[in-house]
């Protein structure tokens, strides 16, 4: 059984004497628990790479490295009295290391100026002073600073970068935080991920900022409106007995169209913008919903309840109203302001005290619909169908009635506003 004495790389003094056994790898880890390093690398006296075991002899002198390239030591090792060997020859003089030291120090009296970084499997070349400057209080200025509270850095990897296990995608904003002092993320990065790095490294300064973030996130998700993903998800997830209830909720300007939406609660919900064309909302509770500028073209309104709603600009053109059963619509107090119901059928509608002005009527089955009280002021009924329809009390100023397809009644017109 042979045995090495082992020295850490550039340093001839306080050298370990390890007994060389079945592997290379046996070898390094000894070697590792002896000097108290990260051993990856064997090398000869003269800077020669040791890559098999045959090629130890016994009592050579061997350097350890952490990974970075040889260098020879400070002073020269002694020998064994007595070695002869193919090696056994004097160490050469000292040769100034490569520019790999700078005026920044790192515990263990190697300084660095320019180091790596191996994060998460990423490389970040960076400066000391960069590490320990804007944070000098944090892990990796600890890491890379000279002082008694001074951190030993980590392992290296076979290049000599040191071995960071942290997601590189959280580290790299962080750093360069520390760089320029300014915090910023790219979009799409979850800022609740670079919150804990910094917390893991104990950079302070980015942490309140970090916070507001994650909280200015997280407000923002409670105010968005729902889409037509999530409405579905909530369809088919709900038996067909059960209440779906949308109330004060914000779906504003989704696509909902052609959806089946039946007996759904959407009362106070913000529907402004919706696409609604072809969807059947029979028996939709739609009490003061937000319809403003909603396309509801073709839909199915069936005993819908539409109190107070805010249907300005909204287009209705074709629209069912009329339930075969005889159950009526309620829309009493409705705004439908500049809205388009042309060719709509909505016979026995209930639109008492209802906004009607500037809207578009043309060809509507209105037989028998409430309108007492109503605004139609400049409002078209070109074409409508009007029998039977209460009209008492109803603003029709410049309301145009050209061909009519039956005449007004006198007992229905004769205390209209003209």
């Amino acid at each position: 059984m042979k045995r090495v004495i082992l020295f850490r790389n550039g340093s001839g003094v306080d050298g370990k004497v390890v007994l060389v056994t079945h592997s290379l790898e046996e070898v390094l880890v000894e070697a590792s628990q002896k000097l108290g390093v990260c051993a990856v690398l064997l090398f000869t006296p003269q800077g020669g790479l040791i890559d098999d075991l045959r090629l130890i002899r016994d009592d050579d002198i061997l350097y350890v490295s952490e990974g970075e390239d040889f260098r020879p030591p400070a002073q020269p090792s002694m020998r064994p009295p007595g070695h002869v060997g193919a090696r056994a020859m004097a160490t050469p003089s000292p040769v100034p290391a490569l520019p790999t030291a700078g005026s920044q120090g790192q515990s263990g009296g190697e300084g660095r100026e320019w180091v790596t970084l191996n994060v998460g499997g990423r490389l970040f070349t960076t400066t000391c002073a960069t590490l320990t400057t804007k944070e000098p209080n944090s892990m990796l200025a600890k890491m890379f600073a000279l002082g008694a509270e001074s951190l030993v850095p980590s392992c290296r990897d076979a290049h000599g970068a040191f071995l960071i296990d942290r997601s590189y995608t959280y580290f790299e904003p962080l750093l360069n935080y520390l760089r320029n002092g300014t915090l910023i993320l790219n979009p799409g990065l979850n800022p609740e991920g670079v919150l804990e790095e910094a917390r893991f490294f104990g950079l302070e300064g980015a942490i309140p900022e970090l916070e507001t973030l994650v909280l200015t996130r997280d407000t923002q998700r409670e105010v968005e409106p729902l889409g037509r993903r999530q409405v579905v998800e909530a369809l088919i997830t709900t038996h067909h007995k059960d209440e779906l209830r949308f109330q004060g909720v914000s779906l504003r300007g989704a696509d909902l169209s052609k959806l089946d939406l039946r007996n759904i609660n959407f009362k106070f919900a913000d529907l402004s913008g919706c696409n609604l064309s072809g969807a059947n909302l029979n028996g939709c509770c739609l009490e003061r919903a937000n319809l403003c500028g909603a396309t509801l073209e073709g839909a199915q309104l069936l005993n819908v309840r539409l109190l107070c709603a805010n249907l300005e600009s909204a287009n209705l053109r074709a629209c069912n109203f009329e339930d075969p059963a005889g159950t009526r619509s309620n829309c009493e107090g409705v705004n439908l302001r500049g809205a388009v119901l042309e060719g709509s059928m909505l016979a026995g509608v209930n639109l008492r005290v209802a906004t009607l002005k500037n809207a578009n009527l043309k060809n509507c089955d209105l037989r028998a619909a409430v309108l007492a009280g109503a605004d139609l002021e400049n409002c078209d009924l070109s074409g409508s169908d009007l029998q039977e329809a209460n009209l008492r009390g109803a603003n029709l100023k410049d309301t145009a009635f050209e061909l009519m397809l039956t005449p007004l009644h006198m007992s229905q017109t004769m205390t209209c506003d003209l």
